[in-house]
């Protein structure tokens, strides 16, 4: 698959407006991000990228940018990443690494991650708090639904903190066979990859379920996700901002039986808990 890279260029920007333009990309299908001196480059399906929302998107959040669009094929993009990713350790007990680093045998969990054009490998915030969430929960013997799985890595931890079996869900191709493939490199034989969105859910009863998206998929499928949810079961959403969304996410999660429980907060990047009540 080849992607498309748009590389931005910005005058006088605060972190919290890149972060929210970084977010009102990726609702036009913009999937990944790399920050660059000058800003940062987005990455999206060469089939999906349409340079008249672009151009509507820079403007309704008012910055000052330019931007250069050029072809990145999947073989570079790997590339790039074997550049730049870094290994990442979360709360001292997990470790994750590329297929290319070394091993660190004294983390109590090390995860092995090929990203490719996959979403999710621990660097950002709200996968970092994701990872943070499930390293301070119970998992041992949990059924576990993984929306928005991306590269599986939040999976493929509830499997090594002791779940019974997780399903991880998400709409791009690529992410499902990613998730596939980094559940074999860890060696997790209780993961299963399904591609699609709300309507892929088995129906099946969950005890914890993982939604790390967007504030606005989060909305549209929160419904769903109740709906497979067992009582007393736990539910962790991120991938939204504190002074624009968390409040949002609250009131429709309380309308759909959800009470909340707490939140992690990171450069305003949230992650937030929530148990169904009785």
């Amino acid at each position: 698959m080849n992607y498309t890279k748009v590389s931005f260029t910005f005058k006088d920007i605060e972190e919290y407006q890149k972060d929210l333009l970084m977010a009102d990309l990726a609702d036009i299908g913009f999937d990944s991000f790399e920050d660059t001196s000058a800003g940062f480059d987005a990455f999206i399906a060469d089939d999906l990228f349409k340079e008249e929302q672009l151009v509507e998107v820079i403007s309704e959040n008012e910055v000052r940018a330019t931007y250069q669009v050029e072809q990145v094929v999947s073989q570079n993009w790997n590339e790039e990443w074997e550049k730049n990713f870094s290994p990442l350790i979360i709360t001292d007990e997990c470790y994750v690494r590329a297929t290319f680093h070394e091993a660190q045998a004294q983390y109590k969990y090390e995860i092995v991650v090929d990203p490719k054009m996959a979403f999710g490998t621990g660097h950002h915030q709200t996968t970092t708090m994701m990872m943070q969430y499930i390293l301070e929960t119970d998992f041992t013997g949990k059924d576990v639904l993984d929306m928005g799985a991306g590269t599986g890595i939040l999976g493929i931890l509830a499997a090594k903190r002791g779940a019974k079996h997780i399903t991880a869900i998400d709409y791009d191709d690529v992410c499902y066979q990613s998730a596939i493939e980094n559940a074999a490199l860890n060696e997790v034989a209780n993961l299963t990859s399904l591609c699609g969105s709300k309507e892929a859910i088995p129906q099946h009863t969950y005890d914890i379920i993982l939604a790390n998206i967007n504030r606005n998929i989060l909305l549209d499928q929160m419904d769903a996700y109740v709906n497979v949810l067992a009582k007393n079961g736990l539910i962790f959403f991120s991938g939204f901002y504190e002074e624009t969304d968390l409040d949002m996410i609250r009131q429709a999660a309380e309308k759909l039986g959800l009470a909340y429980v707490d939140h992690k907060n990171l450069n305003n990047w949230v992650a937030a808990q929530f148990v169904k009540a009785n």
